[in-house]
């Protein structure tokens, strides 16, 4: 019995590893692009496209798309807890902190969609937003692969840059991506939110009653938002926003192992499940994403940063070498899962631009995954040679890490 407990508790540390998520993610993504180009294509998408609707309900969705709309709510509201835990107790909790990592991810955005539609050259304008996130889980695990010894800032940067990166791609979704909104479905929703978020300050440390009650309210907001034609994963980000700061990271600290072992590996295998085109069928989507996410990036993170170091002198945060400076843009190139995600609300109803840009991001994030992976082997290597390297960037997963306690039970009724 003990001997079965410490497997299962084993087996949880492995998948809240930033290094192995980041190798299981890549594992799916690559058997997905595999199956979708072997014999076995057809029935892969096939039972990627089955259909699964739950007519009563009015719930119109394939195996897939219960994959991207109702799972994916999963990893949305993990980084949901994990950006208010950093702006109300984290590194961007005043706004001196949250400067510089913000102008890194403004500029992170601006670069590579500006990138997108000058290689477009007007086509398909819509995908603009698809390079645009950068994947938490992949960048991270990256630089715990490659990065020990770098100072352990870098880690904080790139967290902090990568969350607020998101929150701009949330805000994009919510934004770009909602069609025929239904306001009354979207009022219920809202009205959940808030019902959701007093009866986390109310339940005390019932483990039984948040299971329950706020699991029941949880899905029923999921419900609304899904039939008001607000994309769906924004659940998770409400909800994961309305907890408080303890709780939140309690709950996500349960769930990651779940995500990274379930979730985002699924999600990755779906998306990833695309023919790939002869040479000469490329359209200017594949090419302006793949060179996007790796150079747009790049070029908007590092001027931005550099914009930011400007002010860390003013604020005396600590500063970030060019050259780390360099190794953490190309890193953030890596969209992967929310750019996936990008790709199929931006060419829903066009299945061919779809496949197009889901290539043109597996592609421009693994030109990114390499050269990011070479320049953070190369910094730490620098920084480890001259004894730099006290404070590393290692293993784990930020603020979630960090609250062990919390997920055994320790999370307040207030906070």
């Amino acid at each position: 019995m003990i001997q079965t407990a410490s497997i299962r508790i084993a087996t949880r540390e492995i998948f809240r590893s930033d290094r192995h998520s980041s190798v299981i993610l890549l594992s799916a993504a690559a058997l997905g692009l595999i199956l979708a180009n072997s014999q076995l294509a057809g029935a892969a998408l096939a039972v990627k496209f089955h259909p699964l609707a739950v007519a009563p309900l009015g719930i119109d969705l394939t195996l897939g798309g219960w994959v991207a709309d109702a799972l994916l709510v999963v990893f949305f509201f993990i980084v949901a807890a994990e950006l208010k835990n950093e702006l109300t107790l984290g590194q961007l909790n005043t706004p001196r902190k949250a400067a510089v990592p913000l102008i890194g991810a403004v500029f992170g955005v601006a670069g590579p969609a500006v990138l997108y539609l000058v290689i477009g050259g007007g086509t398909a304008v819509e995908g603009w937003p698809i390079p645009t996130a950068t994947d938490i889980a992949f960048a991270l695990g990256l630089l715990a692969v490659f990065g020990r010894g770098l100072p352990s800032n870098l880690r904080v940067f790139l967290l902090a840059l990568a969350v607020l990166d998101d929150l701009i791609g949330i805000i994009l979704i919510a934004v770009l991506f909602s069609n025929d909104v239904n306001g009354a479905a979207l009022a219920a929703a809202a009205l959940l939110v808030v019902c959701f978020a007093v009866l986390a300050r109310r339940l005390g440390r019932s483990p039984v009653a948040i299971g329950t009650l706020l699991g029941g309210l949880a899905v029923l907001c999921w419900y609304a938002v899904l039939q008001s034609g607000v994309h769906a994963t924004l659940t998770g980000v409400a909800l994961g926003l309305a907890l408080p700061v303890r709780w939140g990271l309690s709950a996500a600290h349960h769930l990651q192992p779940w995500s990274n072992a379930i979730v985002l590996p699924l999600f990755a295998f779906s998306a990833a499940l695309v023919p790939i085109p002869q040479l000469d069928e490329l359209s200017p989507v594949f090419l302006a994403l793949a060179v996007a996410l790796p150079v747009g990036k790049a070029v908007g993170i590092t001027i931005g940063g550099l914009l930011g170091g400007l002010l860390a002198r003013r604020t005396g945060a600590a500063r970030i070498e060019f050259g780390d400076l360099i190794a953490i843009a190309v890193t953030g190139g890596l969209g992967f899962t929310v750019a996936l995600l990008m790709n199929q609300l931006a060419f829903a109803g066009q299945p061919q631009l779809m496949d197009q840009g889901a290539l043109g991001v597996l592609t421009g994030s693994a030109l990114s995954l390499l050269l990011g992976a070479a320049l953070l082997h190369w910094r730490a290597r620098v920084h480890r040679a001259r004894g730099a390297g006290q404070g590393t960037a290692e293993s784990g997963s930020g603020a979630l890490a960090t609250h062990e306690s919390v997920a055994a039970g320790d999370a307040p009724a207030h906070g």
